[in-house]
């Protein structure tokens, strides 16, 4: 079998690569020639532990290769981003332009697939476009829905060892779908159909982020309580029916900060909820870079010189280097809005640059730097000492103190 994967990004990527090692030969596709240069080098634009050894085999082996445009195969993927318009709106423009590049190129027994984040009814509404350019087809391809559920970080045993939701336009196109995953899933696959698929993958997301919504309220609380944050949840958690996530800085990254909005979007009287939850989640990053401003207001006033201030971490979660929606990235910003005559140190040991701004070595921004602000719990910053001398503000439980 041959499968094209449109999309090469922190989904698209790993998959094609999981599916090509399991003997499916595949053809990578992304509209970005740098990615398609590296792909077809064996080198990784991302970062994810172990991958790049199986990406130099499966290119080595001949099993995948990745070029700018889809050609024919028998199953398509697609898995490009679905970002926003207006007020939080989707946008399945990508997913539209994904589907016409392999419209022409479909054929009677095709699989085809939406990994993408997706509003309700974005495969019907794909499986409509493909029937009307080429009527001929209808009821002679099979069209699913099939959302990924992975951890950054962990991607090649998740995508393996998962469960995964698979739903279909039909019942033959959910059975043809599962009988694609199944070469390399060892998690159960689990039929439905389409719309609920979809979501499905919406529902996991806004619930994961209400639970981080309360553990971060849960630490604006502690704060103006005077009580650790930390050593409250842990003690809180061993309650037998009790687990309480661990609060940041926010929530970030392209799935629980974005997936809400697509139903409150399609639902906004019902879905008041998960609105507030995003509301809660959204100041959080809002408090942190208060907290910095009045760290920086109090250091001016006991030394009399404006502090340095070290940002640490700008990865919306630890020991990646995926910077999508990250709330450290807002804090940052407007620390730098209010503070634009101090001298600001920023720090992500897992990127090389940033647009145009001057990253510093986390030793020696913790060195150098008068107030340290951690804003992503990446593991080298928890091997730093202790420093009882500087302003440390850690929002992230890095030293959980």
């Amino acid at each position: 079998m041959k499968a094209c994967f449109l999309g090469l990004g922190y989904i698209g990527l790993p998959t094609a690569i999981i599916a090509a090692k399991h003997g499916v030969k595949v053809c990578g596709v992304d509209i970005n020639p740098d990615v398609v240069a590296k792909t077809n080098a064996g080198e990784l634009h991302i970062i994810e532990p172990g991958l790049q050894e199986l990406l130099q085999e499966v290119v080595r082996t001949g099993q995948m290769h990745a070029q700018t445009s889809p050609e024919v195969s028998d199953a398509y993927f697609i898995v490009v981003p679905t970002p926003f318009k207006g007020d939080h709106e989707p946008d399945i423009s990508y997913v539209e332009a994904a589907t016409r590049a392999a419209l022409p190129l479909l054929k009677e027994g095709d699989l085809f697939v939406i990994e993408s984040t997706s509003p309700v009814g974005t495969t019907e509404l794909m499986a409509e476009l493909i029937f009307s350019q080429r009527p001929e087809l209808k009821d002679k391809i099979y069209v699913a829905y099939c959302p990924e559920r992975v951890l950054p970080g962990n991607v090649i045993h998740e995508l393996v060892h998962n469960d995964r939701v698979i739903g279909g336009i039909n019942p033959e196109s959910t059975a043809k779908a599962q009988s694609f995953y199944a070469q390399f899933v060892q998690g159960k696959l689990h039929p439905t159909n389409a719309r609920t698929a979809e979501m499905c993958k919406l529902t996991e997301n806004a619930s994961r982020d209400a639970q981080i919504a309360f553990a971060n309220e849960l630490s604006l609380i502690c704060d103006k309580a005077g009580i650790n944050v930390w050593e409250l949840i842990e003690l809180a958690n061993k309650h037998p029916r009790v687990n309480i996530l661990q609060p940041g800085c926010g929530v970030g990254g392209h799935c629980i900060a974005v997936d809400p909005y697509f139903l409150t979007a399609a639902f906004p009287g019902e879905s008041q909820m998960i609105a507030l939850v995003r509301e809660r989640n959204n100041y959080k990053p809002v408090w942190c870079a208060e907290r910095i401003h009045s760290a920086a207001l109090e250091f001016e006033l006991k030394h009399g010189r404006k502090p340095v201030i070290a940002l640490m971490g700008l990865a919306f979660k630890p020991d990646i280097d995926d910077l999508r929606e990250s709330p450290a990235i807002h804090i940052m910003e407007q620390v730098q809005r209010e503070h634009p005559e101090h001298q600001l140190l920023i720090v992500e040991p897992n990127v090389s640059s940033y647009k145009d701004y001057t990253l510093t070595d986390y030793r020696e921004a913790y060195q150098r730097a008068d107030i340290i602000a951690f804003l992503t719990a990446h593991a080298p910053f928890k091997a730093l000492p202790r420093d009882t001398t500087k302003v440390v503000l850690d929002f992230c439980g890095v030293f959980k103190r």
